[in-house]
């Protein structure tokens, strides 16, 4: 019995040997993680960075601008607009052999009515809508869809095509809207929100940064005082929002400048003061009320100034005098480089024809001149700028943000 006890223990001993050495060759860490198996516990087996309790759940600015999204994603509004016409006609659609294969496919297609989209911004409870002029061109129907799924006719207030901007209204009731920002406290480099429906696909945020202010020359908008930002601006995002990182409204996303109709880095917007201006003015009396005095202005370059003998370098010179106008009545002569208007240096044309669009019509202006080298103040009665000429709106602008 005993002899069979000692011959039953061999054989498990060696057995355990057997398996230990194998561990040992194959699984050496096994047997290292043994004695330290309660430390394993506590600690990972690799070392990972974790966050700790109560950071990065989107509060710091830094690391998250969900709450600036969060707070004008509600005011942002998709825009569907769509005017009766039919597309052109197919070349082809004459060919026999043509409609034998495709049928008259072209023909149902041209019966369809042609359709835009765009995005829109809520900037009062009274159901008041800004978005570009572009987006709603020609428009005879127009859906407003709102983020919480809500969708609304709406109709077009007035629209000013000198800035591309346009004010709908919608008769709703709860309706969200967005928090007006300040551009005198906007600077370059500042993080700003994009928020649209690029190509349809629902709304959407990017984010960027304040790339330059006062953009203009362009030949974008008659009066151009573009924000330029790098977030991702695309064909859909018109009219929507751009937004600093408190989600108050900044501009109003207008245009891209692209050659494939995509982003490119390289976005523009209308500043929120000069979307308050044309709203507010559009809301009172229906249109856009600006200054004008008849001139032709010409920019005033180095090349201008030397082969004009001129000691002038900036300002704007008169190419032509509209006769009758305000500045014809007042004297102002072709050759004439204006210099300031009330107190406000023109540095080119763009900056003439702001300043005097923001003076009201029927008032004086001292207009500061040089003629023939000698300085000179005149006082000008502006006048009403009459409308711009209608223009076929053009469907196929790569550089247009959609």
């Amino acid at each position: 019995m005993l002899r069979r006890f000692w011959l039953f223990f061999a054989q498990a001993v060696t057995v355990l040997l057997a398996l230990m050495f194998i561990i040992a060759t194959l699984k050496p860490q096994w047997l290292q993680r043994q004695g330290q198996f309660g430390k394993q516990l506590a600690e990972p087996i690799v070392a990972l960075r974790e966050v700790a309790p109560g950071i990065g759940s989107g509060s710091n600015a830094q690391n998250s601008y969900a709450d600036a999204a969060q707070k004008a994603m509600p005011a942002v509004v998709n825009v569907f607009s769509s005017k009766d016409g039919s597309l052109p006609p197919d070349p082809r659609a004459k060919d026999p052999l043509f409609r034998y294969f495709f049928g008259d496919k072209n023909k149902k297609q041209q019966e369809q009515p042609a359709a835009n989209l765009g995005s829109g911004v809520i900037v009062s409870s009274e159901g008041y809508i800004l978005t570009n002029q572009h987006v709603v061109d020609g428009a005879d129907q127009i859906e407003i869809a709102l983020a919480d799924g809500r969708t609304t006719n709406a109709k077009v207030i007035g629209v000013d095509p000198e800035t591309d901007l346009a004010v709908l209204k919608v008769n709703m009731t709860n309706l969200p809207t967005i928090t007006l920002g300040r551009m005198d406290q906007t600077r370059v480099g500042d993080v700003v929100l994009a928020i649209g429906n690029p190509f349809g696909v629902g709304q959407t945020v990017t984010m960027g940064i304040v790339s330059a202010l006062g953009r203009n020359h362009l030949g974008i908008n008659t009066f151009e005082n573009f924000i330029q930002t790098d977030a991702p601006i695309n064909p859909g995002n018109s009219g929507g929002a751009l937004v600093d990182v408190n989600g108050n409204l900044l501009g109003i996303n207008t245009a891209i400048y692209s050659r494939s109709g995509g982003s490119l880095g390289i976005g523009f917007a209308i500043p929120v003061s000069t979307a308050r201006s044309v709203l507010e003015s559009i809301i009172t009396t229906g249109t856009v009320t600006r200054g004008w005095i008849g001139v032709e202005p010409q920019d005033v370059t180095p090349e201008i100034a030397e082969s004009f003998g001129l000691d002038q370098k900036s300002g704007a010179i008169v190419a032509g005098v509209l006769k009758g106008g305000p500045a014809d009545k007042a004297g102002i002569k072709p050759g004439d480089i204006l210099v300031s208007v009330n107190g406000q240096d023109i540095t080119d044309t763009t900056r003439l024809l702001n300043v005097i669009a923001q003076i009201k019509p029927g008032t004086d202006a001292k207009v500061h001149l040089v003629r023939k080298n000698k300085e000179m103040d005149l006082n000008v009665m502006i006048g009403k700028r009459p409308p711009p000429p209608k223009q076929p709106s053009d469907e196929g602008d790569d550089d247009d943000g959609g």
